[in-house]
């Protein structure tokens, strides 16, 4: 495990670089080859979109996230999924391209909802505050997705599922990084991926 701080991260991000993102993604992948990895894995959705920036120079095999989500979407029998994470990500085509090669579909949520829930991750949940009326907003949002015809929601951000899970959301949540995290021990421990 390497990783960064995440304000090394959010300040490329904040800035647009999405190739110094990707260098600093790298640049951890190399020291985990080095420590002996036999593949690598990121459980933080948004900097996959620095991915294509750097995957020809990776040292190891990488176990895609939006790929892990959308097997088991498939496997589970889901057809339409609503993304949550942060605007970075919900803007971007890290789920879209691998959703879409799956033969999924998606919904990103309107505009309004994609800055108030980045609003709510980046403010909140990575510092650690739950409040009652971001879980409200977030099953708002969700719901507008089922309404949209969405059958099950992707949780596309590390903290989005600790306030959103099973039993409140108005989908079926896909826990994008429980779902890493499984796909990566199926793959460390059996060779293959889930």
């Amino acid at each position: 495990m390497h990783s960064y701080s995440l304000a090394e991260y959010v300040q490329c991000i904040k800035n647009g670089n999405w190739q110094g993102v990707g260098e600093l993604m790298l640049s951890s992948a190399n020291k985990l080859a080095k420590s002996g990895a036999d593949f690598l894995i990121c459980p933080d959705n948004t900097i996959h979109q620095a991915l294509p920036y750097i995957e020809s120079r990776l040292p190891l095999p990488w176990l895609h996230i939006a790929e892990v989500v959308a097997t088991k979407a498939l496997d589970s029998g889901f057809r339409c999924l609503g993304l949550t994470g942060t605007r970075w990500l919900v803007d971007s085509e890290v789920y879209p391209e691998k959703l879409t090669a799956s033969g999924l579909k998606y919904v990103r949520p309107i505009p309004a909802d994609r800055d108030e829930v980045s609003r709510i991750i980046m403010d909140e949940l990575v510092y650690g505050i739950f409040k009652p009326g971001s879980v409200a907003y977030l099953q708002r949002v969700i719901g507008r997705m089922k309404e949209d015809g969405c059958d099950a929601v992707v949780l596309g951000c590390t903290e989005i599922p600790l306030i959103m899970h099973d039993l409140n959301s108005p989908l079926p949540p896909l826990d994008s990084t429980r779902l890493l995290a499984l796909a990566a021990l199926r793959r460390a421990v059996q060779g293959k991926v889930e």
